[in-house]
């Protein structure tokens, strides 16, 4: 269903949000004005009833609360979004669905695999769901690249590299729950890399082992503030990942080599068709009508907008949406096996990943210090 096709609807989808911090003015409260002829928003929550008031004045939102409970009750909205510092996740998104209310969260999903089982636990089928904003699959380049792999259009693929170098200052981590496992669930890994990862395992399927080192370099931090990691994937491909929020120079960069052809995406915080190159290999560039059909041939850019486009379209057909179930946990087993390795010192094979123990309920053992030779 495309965005422009909503017309004739009797009833709009009502939406409350939770957490009025800078993600949800930024990206959420814009993203739900373009689709104001689908959706509207009935209320806002936050600890700060300042910050409540502000937000809701400068959105012409009616509804103000200080908790998610507080905002169900009043509302019963069809939607909730959580927007609020990671460790709060769990308890909202758990709260929205036991209230009939479909759930879209920010990243990172919840702070442990177990968290994450937990909510999976409260859906319905049909919905309510839970899903999460990993809105690098959305985009045409991905959705263009994920079909050329499934039709093995380019070739078998083999190689693969997946960089989140960023640059975070010391000030960013005055920010009390930042930095901390307890509060945030992570470092880069978990905070940063999270969607270039998530796109990685989009377009090269299921993951099945990694080996990993993580660490404390320059940040005063508890989490690390690098990692890199070497990936195998089911269907044979090897990839690098690397995540750092010390890079000055900032780039977000996946790199896909297959048999026929390298396709690159750069950007930083979003891409569209421009971010994007495929390159023939030296014996495919001769076939010059099937490498020009390679790109996409509509231009939607990564974004809030199309992941929600896709949501709203999901709730009424009452089908699981994308981003979440197995889809959503996959990513966060990826980065809980990237500590486990990190921090173990031993590669993890994904079929060996536990319902129990340390990397299950935590991303990190308590007596690894980062930042300390080990």
């Amino acid at each position: 269903m495309s965005e422009t096709a909503h017309s004739g609807r009797s009833a709009k989808i009502r939406a409350g949000l939770i957490g009025a911090g800078g993600i949800a003015t930024i990206a959420h409260l814009p993203t739900l004005k373009a689709h104001a002829d689908r959706v509207e928003v009935v209320g806002i929550a936050d600890l700060d009833p300042d910050r409540v008031g502000q937000v809701a004045d400068e959105w012409g939102i009616a509804g103000r609360y200080r908790s998610a409970q507080e905002l169900l009750d009043a509302e019963s909205p069809d939607l909730l979004i959580i927007c609020t510092p990671p460790s709060a996740h769990k308890d909202a998104a758990i709260q929205g669905l036991q209230a009939g209310a479909w759930v879209w969260c920010e990243k990172p999903p919840v702070l442990t695999l177990a968290e994450y089982d937990a909510v999976a636990a409260e859906e319905v089928e049909g919905g309510p769901y839970a899903s999460y904003v990993y809105q690098h699959r959305f985009g045409s380049g991905a959705k263009t690249l994920k079909k050329q792999v499934a039709e093995s259009t380019l070739g078998r693929p083999l190689v693969a590299l997946c960089n989140t170098l960023w640059y975070r200052p010391h000030a960013y981590y005055d920010v009390p729950w930042r930095g901390k496992w307890a509060t945030e669930g992570g470092g880069p890994a978990m905070g940063h890399g999270i969607h270039q990862i998530d796109l990685l395992l989009e377009v090269l399927g299921e993951w099945t082992e990694i080996t990993a080192v993580a660490e404390r370099l320059d940040r005063q931090v508890e989490t690390e503030d690098f990692s890199s990691a070497i990936v195998r994937f089911a269907n044979g491909a090897i990839a690098t990942v690397v995540t750092s929020v010390i890079s000055p120079r900032e780039v977000s960069y996946l790199r896909f080599d297959f048999q026929d052809a390298t396709v690159e995406v750069e950007h930083l915080y979003g891409y569209d068709n421009s971010s994007w190159t495929w390159t023939p290999a030296p014996h495919a560039a001769e076939n010059l009508a099937a490498v020009e059909a390679w790109s996409p041939q509509e231009n939607v850019p990564s974004s809030h907008r199309q992941q929600l486009a896709e949501l709203l379209d999901s709730m009424e057909a009452k089908v699981r949406p994308r981003a979440s179930g197995e889809e959503g946990r996959r990513t966060l087993e990826f980065i809980a096996a990237l500590y486990q390795s990190a921090e173990t010192g031993k590669s993890v094979k994904r079929s060996e990943l536990s319902q129990d123990g340390t990397y299950y309920t935590a991303m990190h053992d308590e007596s690894y210090i980062y930042g300390k030779q080990n």
